[in-house]
């Protein structure tokens, strides 16, 4: 079987080489630069949890020491010279993560070093690609021209992407929705490890709004709101504003600093009207644009990386389900579809517009509310995907008991028991390829597995597992959110919960499992999945090049 072609070598296609590797499938990466990334602090990501998570499970080990990444002990709101909300990160609200892009890549990058199956071509540009019905032929030119060949090829290579364009896919949406000034400096704040959102600060040249955002090493970034049109923003005037904002913060004096960076960071709205053609797909800024209020673009690439990378696999070692490869633009495009709508419809209002300000209420607090959620990961604008509509869902049943996860959604990251008796969080075992099924046990804890493996529901339940159309492992946790006592959860390997059942149901298990694996049998491998006609005539030709 042929290699999966990932095109570009940005944080997202890393992410999905290594996490196809994972699955134990070869990858080869297609990098049109010289595989080594320009350090600019004032480029920095924010992770929200699930997907902090995904990529720290790919690199083995986490960003949050003193050299790479930070996450937030708070996040404060301030509006003129009043606090309009401060929240806490803890257990119960996880902190997001920031830190520089360079560093994430770089991290992939050092983990794809040791990664067999992972290669890197560097200096790469495609400029061709045909589909046949076993695979794709791909042509790529730099010091030698040369002809790839693989199973599927994924196309990561950002806004301008080459792969969207030989595919023919259209990019509609809005230019320049937002722009901001954005400057990396070292100095020292009042407010250690907390994030700030400023809205109207009393001082002069102060602008609309300003945020702050704590790095490692005492680094900050800080974002000015601009006009929509007319500003330029000059050396010397980013420095007014630099110094103007630090002394507005520190109570009149501009304390030391040490610029490292700066630039200007242009918002635009965009989503391909296709994300999959035959055997190519499109994933992160090659698929979508969008990074207002808050929202991230690359924490939205990394999750289609994580949803595409478990159905690519099924599709390379058992046989492709065109059901299961289509949910994969189902599920992730509607999923920022509805972001990049609430985002569209919040501008106006907390931007002070017009549209709907006349029907959304236009308290300060509760646009403050709104922004800070986007910014923290939570609410219309920053909360993860759920994929309650997916053509993946189940059907439900009698049996089907509600828990604190809807159908769809992200599970919590409780903490469960392994099959060899070890205590992991549920979050440690995604991305290897197999479902989980989670029993829910109260007082397992206290006791040794092999006093309980054995007994009450436990063998009935192990049949049911390991009878499931595919690899599935049980784990036990002595509690989930808003679970009785002998609830099953059956998870993705991305994460997402595919349903909770009230005890051991194998009938209906089995049932949701081969829901969530695309349903029916695979087409033969090249046969049906990926067959030039499926795809619209507007939208692709047969053939690319």
């Amino acid at each position: 079987m042929d290699p999966v072609i990932v095109v570009g070598a940005g944080p997202v296609g890393l992410a999905l080489a290594l996490s196809l590797a994972r699955h134990s499938v070869p990858t080869v990466v297609l990098d049109e630069g010289p595989g080594k990334d320009e350090q600019r602090p004032a480029r920095t990501v924010v992770l929200r949890e699930d997907t902090a998570a995904f990529v720290e499970r790919l690199v083995g080990h986490s960003f949050g020491d003193a050299e790479s990444g930070a996450r937030w002990t708070s996040w404060r709101s301030l509006r003129r010279k009043q606090l309009m909300r401060e929240l806490s990160f803890g257990e119960g609200c996880p902190a997001p993560l920031h830190l520089p892009q360079h560093v994430l890549t770089g991290a992939l990058r050092d983990a794809i070093a040791d990664e067999r199956l992972v290669k890197v071509a560097v200096e790469s540009k495609l400029d061709s690609l045909e589909q046949d019905a076993s695979g794709l032929t791909a042509h790529t030119r730099g010091p030698k021209d040369t002809w790839w060949r693989g199973s599927y090829l994924v196309g990561c290579d950002g806004p301008r992407s080459t792969v969207r364009k030989l595919l023919d896919i259209r990019f509609p949406g809005r230019t320049a929705v937002e722009r901001h000034a954005v400057a990396a400096l070292r100095t020292e704040l009042p407010w250690q490890g907390e994030a700030l959102l400023h809205r109207m600060p009393p001082w002069r040249g102060g602008g609309a709004e300003v945020t702050g955002r704590p790095l490692a090493g005492g680094v900050w970034r800080l974002d000015w709101l601009l006009p929509p049109r007319g500003e330029l923003v000059t050396p010397d005037a980013l420095v007014v504003r630099i110094r103007e904002t630090l002394a507005g913060w520190c109570e009149g004096a501009t304390p030391p600093y040490e610029l490292l960076d700066t630039g200007v960071h242009t918002v635009h709205h965009r989503l391909a009207r296709r994300w999959r053609i035959g055997r190519a797909f499109l994933a992160g800024d090659a698929a979508h644009l969008l990074g207002a209020l808050g929202t991230q673009g690359l924490d939205e690439g990394l999750r289609d990386a994580d949803n595409l990378s478990w159905k690519l696999a099924l599709a390379w070692h058992h046989g492709a389900r065109d059901s299961l490869l289509d949910s994969y633009q189902a599920e992730r495009r509607a999923g920022v579809a509805a972001r990049l709508r609430a985002a569209d419809q919040s501008l106006p209002v907390l931007r002070g517009g017009k549209g709907l300000r006349s029907y959304v209420p236009g308290a300060a607090r509760g646009h403050d509310t709104l922004l800070t959620d986007g910014h923290v990961g939570r609410g219309p604008l920053g909360a993860p995907s759920s994929y309650a509509d997916s053509p993946l869902a189940p059907e439900p049943t009698e049996s089907e008991v509600a828990v604190g996860t809807p159908p769809g959604a992200p599970v919590a990251d409780v903490r469960v028991t392994a099959p060899d008796g070890s205590f992991v969080q549920l979050r440690d075992r995604l991305g290897l390829g197999q479902l989980l099924v989670v029993l829910v046990a109260p007082g397992t804890v206290v006791w040794e597995r092999r006093h309980w493996v054995s007994a009450g529901i436990m063998p009935r339940l192990a049949a049911a597992v390991s009878a499931l159309p595919h690899d599935a492992e049980l784990l036990v946790a002595e509690s989930y959110p808003g679970a009785a006592a002998h609830s099953v959860l059956l998870v993705r390997p991305d994460g997402h919960l595919v349903t909770a059942l009230s005890g051991v149901r194998p009938a209906e298990l089995y049932a949701a499992a081969e829901a969530a694996l695309g349903g029916g049998e695979p087409a033969e491998r090249g046969a049906d999945a990926g067959r030039p006609e499926q795809a619209d005539a507007q939208d692709s030709p047969a053939k690319t090049k």
